[in-house]
């Protein structure tokens, strides 16, 4: 019952109001009897009549206040139905609803977004919204790309190879008279910045975290994704006709991609895998569905074995025991 109360309450106080739709235009005159023109007039019928009929009745044609003011409202009255019928958008939306009366909605929609809708050019707005996520994206790939080089910089395994290979290089100035002058900061921000250099050049550093490219940047995506799309249908074709029709042996680079397809590691994620890792997959010939499955079940059983040996997780084994899934209760104690 309640429900019923609420639409019927909704619908009252929505109700449209007479007269509303035609607040977006000549309010309740009709802009076509007010310019004295027929709905088949041209741009240059509905001007010649306006310039007529305001050179007559412009409002500084008249000294007394009162007539004045008449005129005023008038002309204002004139002027807003010139300019509706001199837009060919706004024209057309207004003899929609003329004939249209009836749809009451649809004609409040078409008015408002004649007058409110931005007039800007959406090419314009596009342009400059991919540039700026390109930008964003340009600013966030550095970002991330010098925080996994501060990493590593603070890693002792890492910082330590790299002031190593500085030595041997000998990037690093040892001798005191080379040094002397400078303050101890001076001396361990020229230090930092030697080792940040070093991991730089010799770390490989991939995934999320990975020096960013121009492929990155959201403008060249979209300019190269034509040719994209053509490179990978033409890659898909020549995958079908070596491997479905003539079977074909895979060779490494098939093989890697099928394992990371079976595992639903992204590019990037597989890339960053060790070696080794990738090696150990090889060796278990992971391309093949059978191995991977069985592959893919002793992984499960394994991850099950640590986690039934994890503290946390029996904790919450004993609570959900206990208490049962979903409950809440409040303890006091």
């Amino acid at each position: 019952m309640w429900r019923v109360l609420l639409i019927y309450s909704l619908c009252v106080v929505f109700q449209p109001a007479q007269g509303y739709v035609e607040d977006y235009y000549c309010g309740e005159n009709n802009c076509y009897d007010l310019l004295e023109v027929t709905r088949d007039a041209t741009k240059q019928d509905i001007k010649r009549a306006f310039r007529a009929i305001a050179s007559k009745t412009h409002p500084d044609k008249f000294l007394d206040p009162d007539e004045k003011k008449v005129a005023e409202e008038r002309f204002r009255k004139l002027s807003s139905a010139y300019d509706i019928l001199r837009d060919d958008e706004a024209r057309e939306d207004y003899d929609y609803m003329l004939d249209n009366p009836e749809q009451f909605y649809r004609n409040v929609y078409r008015a408002w977004r004649r007058r409110m809708a931005p007039k800007v050019d959406v090419r314009i707005v596009i342009a400059v919204t991919v540039t700026l996520i390109s930008l964003v994206q340009y600013y966030s790939g550095w970002t991330k790309y010098n925080e996994a080089l501060k990493y590593f910089s603070v890693v002792p395994k890492y910082r330590i190879q790299a002031i190593e290979l500085a030595r041997q290089e000998g990037l690093l100035v040892t001798d005191k008279k080379k040094l002397r002058g400078m303050t101890k900061d001076e001396i361990k921000e020229q230090e930092e910045q030697v080792i940040l250099h070093v991991i730089e050049r010799k770390m490989d550093i991939r995934g999320v975290y990975a020096k960013p490219t121009y492929r990155d940047i959201l403008w060249v995506q979209l300019v190269f994704l034509p040719y994209w799309i053509m490179q990978y249908i033409c890659w898909y074709l020549c995958w079908v006709w070596k491997f479905w029709i003539l079977k074909e042996e895979y060779g490494p680079e098939e093989k890697m991609y099928i394992m990371r397809k079976f595992m639903g590691y992204s590019h990037g994620q597989f890339e960053a895998l060790d070696e080794a890792v990738k090696e150990d997959y090889m060796n278990r010939e992971l391309w093949i569905r059978e191995n991977f499955d069985v592959w893919k079940a002793e992984q499960d059983m394994e991850a099950k074995a640590k986690l039934s040996q994890s503290g946390r997780y029996k904790a919450y084994r004993r609570y959900l025991k206990n208490n049962g899934p979903g409950r809440m209760y409040f303890d006091d104690s």
